[in-house]
């Protein structure tokens, strides 16, 4: 499995863009779907909702393309891991799947911390 190292930026990213542009190749447009039962209109929306806490940037196994994750919920409720890169501001999805135990454990963990502030 990946693993991630927070970076402050990717927080304030993600809290204060407005919009998300996406970028959706072929093929991982339809991978998470096929996969893990993801659509793309579900990995959107952990972007659009605003709920999800930003993991950090891929450290292991090492990548060419910086990779990022965020783990929240979707508009479908269920929580998901995304890792995604960003391309010109664009963000571009390379994986999305149901959060793992530890993954839903860190996301409730923040996000009761950020509640209590």
């Amino acid at each position: 499995m990946a693993q991630f190292q927070f970076i402050l930026w990717l927080a304030y990213w993600y809290l204060q863009t407005a919009t998300f542009e996406f970028q959706w190749d072929k093929g991982n447009s339809t991978k998470s779907i096929a996969k893990h039962g993801v659509s793309i209109e579900e990995v959107e929306s952990i972007f659009s909702l605003k709920l999800a806490v930003p993991i950090g940037r891929q450290i292991s196994p090492t990548v060419s393309e910086e990779r990022l994750c965020v783990v929240g919920p979707s508009q479908g409720g269920r929580i998901l891991s995304v890792v995604f890169s960003l391309r010109e501001g664009r963000v571009r999805p390379i994986s999305s799947r149901i959060a793992s135990r530890k993954e839903r454990s860190l996301y409730e963990k923040v996000r009761k911390t950020i509640e209590e502030l």
